[in-house]
């Protein structure tokens, strides 16, 4: 039993982190009125490539803003 104690202390962090990134990204994503590329493929990417999901989201996923 300490043994799964252990492992759950040692992948905790990551998988907060791995939370808030995918709730972060997910807040933008429904902020934003254009991304590169349709809006559902992303929903798919953030939620189902785990860590580099949202990370690629931030990377190439997002337009940047035009000054109208």
């Amino acid at each position: 039993m300490n043994e799964v104690i252990e492992i759950i202390q040692l992948f905790l962090p990551l998988i907060l982190v791995q939370g808030l990134l995918m709730i972060v990204a997910f807040i933008d994503l429904y902020r934003r009125a254009h991304t590169r590329g349709p809006k559902w493929i992303w929903v798919l990417i953030i939620a189902f490539i785990n860590l580099f999901g949202p990370i690629l989201y931030f990377l190439f996923g997002r337009e940047k803003k035009r000054d109208d």
